[in-house]
């Protein structure tokens, strides 16, 4: 399949627009109910994911939910 459908997808945080290469069909059948997005999207990065389903960029995800170092507790 080519991926040659390109998202514009807003960060609903920090207002910045990415483009995600996406195949139309794959987007219709998650946004449709017929695949999850990690089955139907396997292509696309977890930040890709994450972007599409709730509209949060890589960066503001990692300073709204940062890692936790496990030897600092």
């Amino acid at each position: 399949a080519a991926y040659n459908d390109v998202l514009d997808v807003p960060c609903k945080h920090c207002g910045i627009t990415y483009q995600i290469l996406a195949n139309r069909q794959d987007v219709h059948d998650w946004l449709s109910g017929s695949g999850y997005i990690q089955d139907v999207l396997a292509y696309l990065s977890p930040a890709e994911r994450e972007l599409l389903i709730s509209g949060t960029c890589d960066n503001c995800w990692n300073q709204m939910f940062p890692e936790v170092d496990e030897e600092e507790e």
